[in-house]
């Protein structure tokens, strides 16, 4: 009889995209890359006010009916336990997150019901000043507000995970500071590495570290290098500064990227110009590596670590296991 196949890599994405609209074959050649868990975002975080809760409330309506309706290839994770059976039956696992707070507005009730409701993960700012705290655009950064410190609170007395992604540097440590659960940068590069307005400082990432918190290293080209071709092995350099300032125990892949392959055409320019606006101009494209456009992509992550050097425990961990881990302590 032949040999039963090694059991395969746990690989979880802290953060990613997996559309309403994607077809089911695209879920397949996720799940057949190995890819077992997707964070995935619901809302657009560039809406502001109490549409932004309003639309919250729909997309969560919106995925819950897109999961029941493909439950042969999808499940609602909300412990760990549900992304393990999953895993199990080959589905791939779903973690609700929003990319910034204000849908809450300044209703802390609103961490509750939106926990309630499957939100296993919130993002304190995107980009700019909201009630929270600074943004990583914003021109001034005074770290956490009042209020700020008080939506933390309740995230962590529900089980909810906070993700600093996207916010001012001071704004991200308080966050580690005043936490009194790990938390998440679920979408960075290393500011050491490849200087960006959305990378994260080695001061931040040793206090990431040293509170139990994850780094997720992302995907998106510009955040990681200069270079619009050729450039893959730059990906890895950011992975390698991650574990050494932080630790192979605080680092994960947090891919920020659509799981489909992004054709380079001006239709994909003009359509992140309507969805971005002055967020997004052509001279940044294009925004994906290429060897990393694709739904198979996790696979190249894998071969690109292990190239590295990396041992068998330590790529299980980075693909992973780390994140598995941090899951675990938060949401249970």
């Amino acid at each position: 009889m032949p040999e039963p196949a090694p059991p395969r890599r746990l690989i979880l994405d802290a953060l990613g995209e997996i559309r309403l609209t994607h077809p089911m074959s695209l879920i397949d050649d996720v799940l057949d890359s190995g890819t077992n868990s997707v964070a995935v975002t619901l809302t657009d975080p560039k809406v502001y006010g109490e549409a932004a809760f309003t639309a919250a409330l729909a997309d969560l309506a919106a995925y819950d009916h897109h999961v029941t309706s493909h439950a042969d290839r999808l499940a609602k994770a909300l412990t760990v336990g549900d992304i393990d059976a999953a895993r199990a039956d080959n589905r791939l696992a779903l973690v609700y997150q929003l990319q910034n707070s204000t849908p809450v507005q300044k209703d802390l009730d609103r961490v509750d019901l939106l926990y309630g409701l499957g939100v296993r993960s919130i993002q304190l700012t995107y980009n700019y000043q909201n009630y929270v705290g600074a943004g990583c655009r914003e021109r001034r950064d005074a770290g956490l507000t009042v209020f700020g410190l008080e939506l933390i609170e309740r995230m962590n007395a529900v089980g909810m995970l906070v993700d600093t992604s996207h916010a001012g540097m001071q704004t991200m440590a308080d966050t580690i500071a005043h936490s009194r659960r790990p938390t998440i940068v679920s979408h960075t590069c290393c500011e050491q590495v490849h200087s960006h307005v959305r990378n994260t400082t080695d001061e931040n990432l040793k206090a990431l570290a040293d509170s139990g918190g994850v780094v997720g290293i992302c995907q998106i080209r510009n955040f990681v290098t200069a270079k619009t071709r050729d450039n893959l092995e730059h990906y890895f350099d950011h992975i390698d500064h991650a574990v050494r300032v932080a630790g192979v125990e605080h680092v994960c892949i947090g891919s920020d990227r659509d799981h489909r392959v992004i054709p380079d055409t001006q239709d994909e320019i003009d359509l992140l110009i309507a969805e971005e606006g002055a967020q997004f101009s052509p001279d940044q494209w294009p925004l994906y590596i290429t060897e990393l456009n694709g739904p198979r992509r996790m696979e190249v992550v894998h071969d690109g670590i292990v190239r590295r050097g990396y041992a068998a425990a330590d790529v299980d961990r980075l693909l992973g296991g780390n994140l598995r881990r941090l899951y675990r302590e938060v949401l249970g």
